[in-house]
């Protein structure tokens, strides 16, 4: 666990499933009269593989399980306690990728025409929903914003990410817009029901920072107001974004930093083509396509 939160900076929630990973191997082992880490050879391996199949697991967590051992071993030989890591040949089962949902610009122009920007909780939520589609960030991500984050003057904010990995992300006029309205007004008069100052930027209703969960509440409401009928989560924005700079021509490495994926395989989900972009690609391209 030391070594996890020191020297690999996990999250509480990775070093959780690790250990839960690490439980229901030491448990199978038990089970076979195992008592050495060093008895793991590729016929273990085969027959725990077997029983997680058993137990009607989805490819997703048998993949985690054996990328937790791999893991595991890989430090049980680094401080010699093991001379062979049984894990390292064996291959993760592809999990299926489904094409991530996302919104189109015709449901995104409604989530922005119905907040109060007369009002200070409207203000907010303007600036709230602007800033996840401008930015494609995460919830647990924006409600860390604090004001010095924000550069108004070239227009980028700083994003601490997964892993405390930091990232600077620009933001368009719409955004910033929104942002400066919000901030020089209604997160003034938010802040003055506070019983204490703080300087993150979005406040909830009493003026303290406003949660992941009050965020997705703010955009159930939004969605409510503006009678969609899809279901909009911010992850959804997050998509959206994504999907709207590749279409748009945005190159995958570009996206890959914005959206702070370490590895480019994350950001390739987003490669699916719209219907929209496909048409106009294909009357654009093809010579008897039109006049």
């Amino acid at each position: 666990m030391e070594y996890l939160q020191i020297e690999k900076n996990a999250s509480p929630f990775t070093i959780q499933y690790y250990m839960d990973d690490l439980d229901n191997f030491f448990t199978f082992l038990q089970q076979e009269n195992i008592s050495c880490l060093q008895d793991v050879d590729h016929r273990v391996i085969r027959l725990y593989l077997t029983r997680l199949y058993e137990r009607k697991l989805g490819r997703r967590s048998v993949s985690r399980k054996i990328s937790s051992l791999k893991s595991f071993y890989r430090f049980l030989e680094r401080n010699n306690q093991v001379t062979v890591n049984p894990f390292i040949h064996v291959g993760l089962p592809k999990a299926a990728k489904p094409i991530p949902g996302f919104l189109y610009m015709e449901e995104l122009e409604k989530l922005f025409e119905v907040n109060d920007l007369a009002d200070p909780i409207g203000q907010r939520n303007q600036a709230l929903i602007e800033i996840l589609y401008a930015t494609g960030i995460r919830v647990s991500e924006c409600r860390g914003i604090r004001l010095p984050d924000i550069d108004f003057t070239i227009g980028t904010m700083f994003i601490k990410g997964k892993g405390n990995k930091e990232r600077y992300i620009p933001f368009g006029r719409f955004a910033e817009d929104a942002l400066e309205t919000y901030i020089n007004d209604g997160r003034e008069k938010l802040l003055d029901k506070a019983k204490s100052s703080n300087n993150y930027v979005f406040l909830n209703a009493r003026g303290g920072p406003l949660t992941a969960r009050g965020i997705r509440m703010v955009l159930n409401k939004i969605v409510e107001k503006a009678a969609l009928t899809v279901h909009v989560h911010p992850h959804k924005l997050r998509h959206t974004f994504a999907t709207h700079m590749l279409n748009e021509g945005a190159d995958l490495r570009t996206v890959q930093e914005l959206l702070g994926h370490e590895n480019l395989s994350s950001t390739q989900i987003y490669t699916h083509v719209t219907k929209d972009r496909l048409r106009h690609v294909y009357m654009n391209s093809h010579p008897r396509a039109e006049d």
